[in-house]
């Protein structure tokens, strides 16, 4: 069977996966932000697909990137999307999924970019539908969390659009590395007391995990705000400043409650939608979690006392392919 890698382009980062002739799932990754250099982005395509080896391969891909606001449109961040992993990829067969689940020809894509905007989800829900048939994917991944309901082996989500899948309940604009702190709490508690924070950006989330130990240093793969490093010293910094302190003000307990308080709201905040998603669903349908957040993505599926599904149900999704998921299963989508 034909080798086919798998590429997704977010905003922030742009991540590959191929499934290889013996089964193998091989990932990239790589942080690029996309609408701080666009014309770049070409050049970080390449990278990425070319870590995987695999010259000339055929390409299945998504995007998310369209969505960052150097392009007036979606369509237009579409279209600069799919010219970019031309330019990158060229001689390559390269198609496109749809939010229909069709893996589409390129230049079928780039005459129809709005059927081709933020179709991850699809990818990733497909593959588990194939060995899960009734299921919910909960994706967490650094940005947002996808919660798609899977029943008789096809995805019943009710939206397809970024709009409609926000109005469900089955997108949820939180993540464990990139989301504001101040748009997850309104309050933190200083001293025992509420505390308004800022509605500046001085602080992700990522510094609150961190914090709370749920990630590493490592896995913060994201720019912080004051443009600085991962370490614990750093990170209380920044929380600090999300009530307008500094460490020196505080005491470690206040910082400490602080990312308490985020995490806290994410679980909520994924629980509450999951709930949502799970409530038309037959009795006893399980979850499976995958993505970077995954820690977070767990303890919303324990609140709300839903079925934990383990990856052996996904094989393909297990261990770090999860955090690249829609890229490895385009991979395998792309085969066929």
């Amino acid at each position: 069977m034909r080798v086919v890698i798998g590429l997704d382009v977010g905003g922030a980062n742009t991540k590959a996966a191929v499934l290889d002739g013996d089964g193998r799932v091989r990932v990239a990754s790589e942080p690029f932000e996309v609408w701080r250099r666009p014309d770049a982005l070409a050049g970080a395509i390449a990278s990425v697909v070319g870590r995987l080896g695999f010259e000339g391969a055929p390409v299945a891909m998504t995007t998310t990137a369209e969505l960052v606001d150097a392009f007036g449109t979606k369509r237009e961040g579409v279209v600069h999307v799919l010219d970019a992993a031309g330019s990158a990829l060229v001689g390559r067969d390269l198609r496109v999924i749809t939010t229909d689940g069709e893996l589409i020809a390129f230049e079928q894509a780039r005459a129809a970019p709005l059927r081709c905007a933020a179709a991850n989800w699809m990818a990733t829900a497909l593959l588990v539908a194939r060995s899960i048939p009734d299921a919910i994917l909960l994706d967490c991944g650094g940005t947002t969390t996808d919660v798609i309901p899977i029943l008789g082996g096809s995805v019943v989500a009710r939206g397809r659009t970024d709009v409609e899948r926000l109005l469900s309940g089955e997108l949820v604009y939180t993540g464990a590395l990139r989301t504001n702190v101040a748009a997850i709490v309104s309050h933190v508690p200083i001293g025992g007391r509420p505390c308004p924070v800022s509605s500046e950006l001085f602080a992700i989330s990522a510094d609150a995990h961190l914090l709370r130990g749920s990630l590493t240093s490592e896995e913060c793969t994201c720019t912080f705000p004051d443009g600085r490093g991962a370490s614990l010293p750093e990170a209380r910094a920044r929380l600090a400043r999300v009530v307008c302190a500094d460490p020196e003000q505080l005491g470690d307990g206040d910082i400490d409650a602080i990312a308490a308080a985020v995490e806290e709201a994410q679980i909520a905040a994924i629980a509450g939608a999951l709930e949502r998603v799970a409530a038309p669903l037959p009795a006893g349908v399980g979850v499976i979690v995958v993505g970077a957040g995954a820690f977070l993505a767990r303890a919303a599926v324990a609140r709300c006392g839903l079925p934990a599904l383990d990856d052996s149900g996904a094989p393909a999704l297990a261990g770090e392919a999860g955090e690249v998921a829609a890229a490895v299963a385009l991979s395998v989508l792309g085969r066929e």
